[in-house]
Order: C-alpha cells, then sequence, then structure tokens
C-alpha cells in the first residue's frame, strides 16, 4: 500500500495538469497585480481613512517602522513593490479637516508609492526625528495616535525604542496629545473599501475551485491516496497558479470508527499519512492570500461506497445543522453589538433548536486572522475578553468559522460538521463573498438525477 500510494505521488505531481487554468477564474500577472494593489491602497486612503480619522477622533496618525521589524499596519500601507519597510520608515497621515481629506507624507529620503510624499531632506535637516517635530509643528494636531494595543497585536506595531526617540524628539507639548490608535489601527484594517468588495468575490472563488479540484477523483483515490498527498497537493497547486498561502492546509478525515473528536488533536497531532477509503468524510481547512486580500475556508467531501450515488441521508442531516448554525450566528450579527454578544445570543438559540454548536468567528482581509471584532475562540464559548467586547462595524469581512456536532446512530459516534465561509457585513446584513457550501461534496461526482 505504502509503495503504491508513493507512485501514485509520483504520478501526481509528474503527469502534466493541462488544466491548470482550465475552469480557474483569471490570475493576473504579477505586474498588474501591483498596479491593482497600488490602486486599491490609493482609493482607501481617498474613500476610508478620513472617516476612520474622524470616528476616533484622532487627527493625525503616525506609523514608524525599521527594516525588518515592521509594524503589521505599515505593511498595509506600502507600495506593492515595496516588500519592507527601508531603514527606518515613518508614514504621517494627517486630517486636514471636513471635505479637505487627509495629508499624507513620508518623513523619510524618497516617496513612499504613490501617496506617501516625501517630507524630509537629509542634506537641509540631518535628524530624522527633528523633521518630524517640525511637521508636528506646523500642524498642531490634538491628538497625534501611534499603534499600542493591549488586545490586539496586529495594532501594537510600534517598537519601544521608536516610541522613546519619538517622545524625546518632539517635546513634552507634543507628547502629551499621543494617544493609542489602537482603534484606528484596527478600524483600518478591517473596513473593507467599495473597490476591495468588487474584487473579493473573485478571489474567494479561486480558493472554492482549488477545494474543488482537490476534493475530487482528479486528485484522490480511495485506497492509495492519504490526507498527506491531498494536503500537498493543495500547495502545489496555490504554486502552480503562481498564488500564495497564509497558513499551510489541513486535511481530515471522520470515519465510522470509535475515535472521537479532539480540537486539540485535530489542530496539533492530527495523522498526516491517513489512507483515504470509501465511505469517509473529508474535511479540509484552505486558505489563499492574493491581492493582499486572504480567504479561509473549511469545507466537506464525502468518499462513495461501491453502489452508492448520493452522501448518505444521516450526513447530509448533520450537514443541514451546520448550514442552520451558520444562519442562526449571522442573523444576529448587528452594528454596535460586540462579538461576545453575539455569540452568547446565537450559542442560546442554536442550543434551544437542539443544536449542540461552537462558533469561533474571526475577521478576515489583510491578514487571515484579522484585527476586528472577535466572536468566540473554540476554547473559549463563554466569550473572548477584550477583541470580543469590540462593536460589530459595517463594510468588515470575517471567517464564519463554527460547528455543529451531532450524534451518528450508523457510525455510534458523535461527529463535527466544521464550516468556514468567507462573508461581508455591511447595511444588508451578512452575505456570503462568494457563497457557501450547502452539500457535501461526492468524490466521485455523480450527475444528478434526471
Amino acid at each position: 500500500m505504502k509503495k503504491l500510494g508513493f507512485l501514485f505521488l509520483i504520478l501526481l505531481f509528474l503527469i502534466p495538469d493541462l488544466s491548470a487554468q482550465n475552469g480557474y477564474p483569471e490570475i493576473l500577472s504579477m505586474k498588474e497585480r501591483a498596479e491593482v494593489i497600488d490602486d486599491l491602497l490609493e482609493d482607501k486612503i481617498q474613500t476610508v481613512l478620513p472617516d476612520l480619522m474622524r470616528r476616533t477622533g484622532i487627527d493625525m496618525w503616525v506609523v514608524v517602522s525599521r527594516e525588518y521589524n515592521e509594524d503589521p499596519v505599515i505593511e498595509t500601507l506600502l507600495p506593492a513593490t515595496w516588500l519592507a519597510a527601508r531603514r527606518r520608515t515613518i508614514l504621517l497621515m494627517y486630517d486636514q479637516g471636513e471635505g479637505k481629506g487627509v495629508e499624507t507624507l513620508a518623513v523619510a529620503r524618497y516617496d513612499v508609492g504613490k501617496t506617501f510624499k516625501k517630507a524630509w531632506d537629509k542634506e537641509k535637516e540631518p535628524d530624522q526625528w527633528k523633521r518630524l517635530k517640525e511637521i508636528i509643528d506646523e500642524r498642531n494636531p490634538k491628538k497625534i495616535g501611534v499603534n499600542q494595543s493591549d488586545d490586539w497585536g496586529l495594532a501594537d506595531g510600534i517598537v519601544a525604542t521608536d516610541l522613546q526617540e519619538m517622545k524625546s524628539a518632539i517635546g513634552k507639548k507634543y507628547s502629551d496629545r499621543i494617544v493609542s490608535a489602537e482603534k484606528l489601527a484596527v478600524g483600518w484594517l478591517e473596513t473593507r473599501s467599495a473597490k476591495e468588495m468588487t474584487i473579493y468575490p473573485q478571489i474567494v472563488r479561486i480558493a472554492h475551485k482549488i477545494i474543488e479540484q482537490g476534493f475530487s477523483d482528479e486528485v484522490i483515490q480511495p485506497g492509495v491516496t492519504t490526507t498527506k498527498d491531498v494536503v500537498w497537493w493543495f500547495r502545489e497547486k496555490i504554486r502552480e497558479l503562481k498564488l500564495i498561502t497564509w497558513f499551510h492546509p489541513s486535511v481530515s478525515i471522520q470515519r465510522a470508527d470509535p475515535e472521537s473528536f479532539d480540537h486539540l488533536r485535530s489542530f496539533s497531532s492530527r495523522p498526516d499519512n491517513n489512507v483515504i477509503m470509501p465511505g469517509d468524510l473529508l474535511h479540509v481547512d484552505f486558505g489563499i492570500t492574493y491581492l493582499r486580500l486572504n480567504t479561509d475556508t473549511q469545507q466537506h467531501a464525502y468518499i462513495l461506497r461501491p453502489g452508492e450515488t448520493e452522501v448518505p441521508e444521516y450526513l447530509n442531516k448533520a450537514f443541514d445543522n451546520g448550514n442552520r448554525l451558520q444562519d442562526i450566528f449571522t442573523n444576529n450579527f448587528k452594528e454596535g453589538r460586540t462579538g461576545n454578544e453575539v455569540l452568547k445570543m446565537s450559542r442560546e438559540q442554536a442550543i434551544a433548536e437542539g443544536i449542540k454548536p461552537s462558533i469561533y468567528t474571526h475577521p478576515i482581509g489583510y491578514h487571515g486572522h484579522a484585527a476586528g471584532t472577535t466572536l468566540g475562540m473554540w476554547d473559549s464559548q463563554g466569550g473572548v475578553p477584550g477583541s470580543g467586547d469590540y462593536p460589530l462595524h459595517l463594510n468588515t469581512a470575517y471567517s464564519i468559522e463554527l460547528n455543529a456536532a451531532t450524534f451518528i446512530e450508523e457510525w455510534g459516534k458523535e461527529i463535527r460538521i466544521m464550516l468556514e465561509e468567507d462573508a461581508f457585513f455591511d447595511e444588508t446584513g451578512v452575505w456570503y463573498i462568494d457563497g457557501r457550501q450547502k452539500e457535501i461534496m461526492m468524490i466521485p461526482r455523480v450527475p444528478a438525477k434526471q
């Protein structure tokens, strides 16, 4: 069996994939991607940032980073061709007032992309910090935001040395005006612009297409292919499409055996060489990064037994519980409600309907596990202090991640339908960016009954 599995894997990767792009949405060239990324950034600074600065009451935002020790926020402000900060990079955003927009400056030797214009001539003023003080003096801001946060690592990017040197350079008058830009940084990271939401559906569609191909008999030969083979097929397919991922995919099996579901085991010590067999319920956790936006998806497939032409009804009913839990949960999203409030309401409603829920949803966007409202963790079903107390804002995206447990009489055990789909929350409610899985995929695919 091991030898057959090895030979199959070799063939899997050596046979040319003539349909590498067939059936996939358009994937841009690297040059085109850079142009899109820069356009999205410039647009977002003009259309989103002014409202965020006024919402949080910060009229000057200073983001400081040194090369290879980047603030996570500055990575979202750099042009596409910059892979890191250069020397010490200081970006300054100043709200000039209603109708005047946000001034964007780089206290650096050169422009930082199209948006941040060079505001430092080292030959005239050798000290970069003194130049920052001059700019602050000229504008006299009421509140100077820097990225410090107790609850979000992504909003806690200024390092102790830079903060100390900044305070020393700008003096007590302006140091007393320094405040945490936590809510501004989180708002910037979590809010999706209209232009971003025009392209996001196609990004999620690419991820869905990869899963669809990976969970098919193009890739899986029952009795031969292992879960590890499929995991590495996903990694190879991502590279073949000139994409990247933000986490290593996982593929797991639930089957009619005595083994019970264990969350810790599923993350840290899952068997990675399980041979996939007829009757198995497969699960994948998979994501890609493209145009600076991320996806995060969990779906299921069933390996048909000989003679079967459809998924067993008991698995379909379990899957329906998962979809129902999604509906209960997303119907409770309301602007201003905290993540902990939505979690509590949703769990109580699901339990009242006879569903055994576990909800662990997170924001998604520039990062996979992004900054914003946390709605449960798998090991914190009573609420998450800090990020779970943060209210929901409109125009934010989430990976709707959860599971519903159902006891399967035919297997004599409880299984988990573990679902995760990317969704957007706006004034209309929650909608799935590229739909969601509503039926278990079959391997092999069987045409619908005529």
